[in-house]
């Protein structure tokens, strides 16, 4: 359920009203697989180009979100990506729940759609389950 109008590509806009209460949306780097029957929405330009952070930005803005899930890899590997990412989530009252990455993988079939960035930074995926805007 849409929040408000702030993405300018149509597939995204798209995708985004069409979810409902509870369906996953992923928000990945450039390098995250993405499972067979889940949506691509590649906005990946070159290495670093949209950022991980611009496009969860620009999807958090837009959608109102209950629950998050990243790779517990992340703490190691990215510490200052997840602090951003937690600054984020928690400022909207969003828990962040950490699991082993291939465990993630798993957990990204049966999404409604991914988000490709060209992030280049490791483990800089997250997904998001939609909550209710009201």
């Amino acid at each position: 359920m849409r929040n408000n109008g702030a993405t300018l590509n149509a597939q995204l806009s798209r995708v985004i009203s069409e979810m409902g209460h509870t369906e996953k949306i992923v928000v990945t780097d450039a390098g995250l697989p993405i499972p067979a029957g889940v949506e691509r929405v590649d906005l990946a330009l070159r290495a670093g180009t949209p950022g991980f952070l611009d496009v969860l930005d620009t999807v958090l803005a837009e959608l109102a979100v209950e629950g998050a899930i990243a790779s517990e890899e992340i703490a190691q590997a990215s510490p200052d990506l997840l602090a951003a990412l937690e600054d984020r989530l928690i400022s909207r009252g969003v828990m962040l729940q950490l699991i082993p990455h291939e465990e993630f993988k798993k957990r990204t079939v049966g999404s409604r759609a991914a988000v490709r960035s060209g992030e280049f930074t490791s483990y800089a995926n997250v997904i998001l389950i939609a909550g209710v805007a009201y």
